[in-house]
């Protein structure tokens, strides 16, 4: 039985939406925790860790947005960019009755999470940045673009994994067989028995046209702000060519009171099951709202 309860809404244009909503334990009222995920991505890369979350008493929603997962696929591409993917989150926590909540995002889901504390600064009452910051770095970009929408052809479960660790094995270099049976399962969708990619090929239009880079003053302005008034966690793979260690260290100047953590031997993103990750989560969780 899942230890957790679908819920759908609608966004603005008209498109079904999908979260999964785990309920905290008995216990103090918490503050509740929203998981928004990567790319091309979807709510199952959350599977571990939000139960662990819901264990300690807050009650925990992790979202497949637009293009991913169990939520619709999106007509105009134009829409897959993260002030959309925003504003249909922060539908689902008016839907909630959820005013404030502490965010977790892995790469793209930090930004949202970003786009989020602009449209409503209060909502955001405390981030965990997987992996992401508000400057990336070109390198881990273009490793994306390389990939992101490309047709694939997967004959079954063993090509699905085999696929996946052609694409990310520099990130998992201690990854084995099982590991990359599991990544597969979250990554990609059963279609009778059979996988195929679990988002929208499309996604990648708007990453293509480099709008990413027009964010950066904005995302750098939002980051100080949140920072000021909020707890901020960075979660950074230590292989990581996504986020660098001179963006991070840029980041922790510009906001000195943000903790941090660096996860061995991995590179992006973490996925959040790593005892150092685990670890640096309950402790910033046990001291927020």
């Amino acid at each position: 039985m899942a230890d957790f309860v679908e819920r759908r809404w609608t966004s603005q244009d008209g498109l079904s939406l999908y979260a999964r909503d785990y309920a905290g334990v008995a216990g103090p009222a918490r503050l509740p925790v929203v998981c928004l995920h990567g790319l091309t991505r979807n709510s199952k890369d959350f599977g571990a860790l939000a139960p662990v979350i819901a264990a300690t008493g807050r009650r925990v929603i992790a979202a497949d947005v637009r293009g991913r997962g169990l939520s619709d696929r999106d007509p105009n591409p134009a829409n897959y960019v993260p002030n959309t993917y925003a504003r249909d989150i922060i539908l689902l926590l008016d839907k909630l009755g959820i005013s404030r909540a502490l965010f977790v995002g892995t790469s793209m889901g930090g930004i949202i999470s970003l786009a989020i504390s602009g449209m409503r600064r209060r909502a955001v009452a405390g981030l965990v940045l997987n992996d992401v910051g508000p400057e990336v770095c070109n390198v881990g970009i273009e490793r994306i673009k390389s990939y992101v929408g490309r047709k694939v052809d997967i004959g079954g479960w063993d090509d699905a994994a085999a696929y996946l660790k052609s694409i990310n094995g520099v990130a998992f270099p201690d990854y084995q067989d099982k590991d990359w049976a599991a990544f597969a399962r979250r990554t990609f969708a059963d279609s009778d028995g059979a996988p195929r990619l679990d988002y929208d090929a499309t996604i990648m239009q708007p990453l293509s046209q480099n709008r990413y880079k027009a964010m950066t003053v904005v995302a750098w302005y939002l980051f100080k702000r949140l920072a000021r008034n909020a707890p901020v966690l960075l979660v950074r793979g230590d292989l990581s060519d996504l986020l660098s260690k001179e963006i991070a260290d840029k980041m922790q100047r510009r906001a000195p009171s943000m903790r941090r953590v660096e996860i061995p031997r991995v590179g992006h993103a973490p996925m959040l099951d790593e005892p150092q990750a685990l670890e640096a989560i309950a402790a910033f969780l046990r001291s927020a709202p």
